[in-house]
C-alpha cells in the first residue's frame, strides 16, 4: 500500500509539472502567434483540462474526504 501511495504522489507531481508546462505554452501561443491558431489553442486547453481532472482524481485518492 505504501508503494502505491508513493507512486500516486509521484504521478501527481509529474501531472502538476505537465499542467504548468502546458499552461505556459498556451500563454505563449496566445501572445505571440499571428494569426492565432484558435483550433490549436482549443486543443491545448482541452488537454490542460483533462490533466486537471486527472490531478483532482489523484488528489482524492491520496487524501480522501472524510464524511461530515
Amino acid at each position: 500500500m505504501d508503494s502505491n501511495l508513493h507512486s500516486f504522489s509521484r504521478q501527481l507531481i509529474e501531472l502538476r509539472i505537465e499542467h504548468a508546462d502546458l499552461d505556459a505554452a498556451i500563454d505563449r501561443l496566445a501572445e505571440t502567434v499571428e494569426p492565432r491558431d484558435d483550433l490549436l489553442l482549443r486543443r491545448l486547453k482541452k488537454m490542460r483540462l483533462a490533466l486537471r481532472d486527472r490531478i483532482v482524481r489523484l488528489e482524492c485518492l491520496l487524501d480522501p474526504q472524510e464524511p461530515a
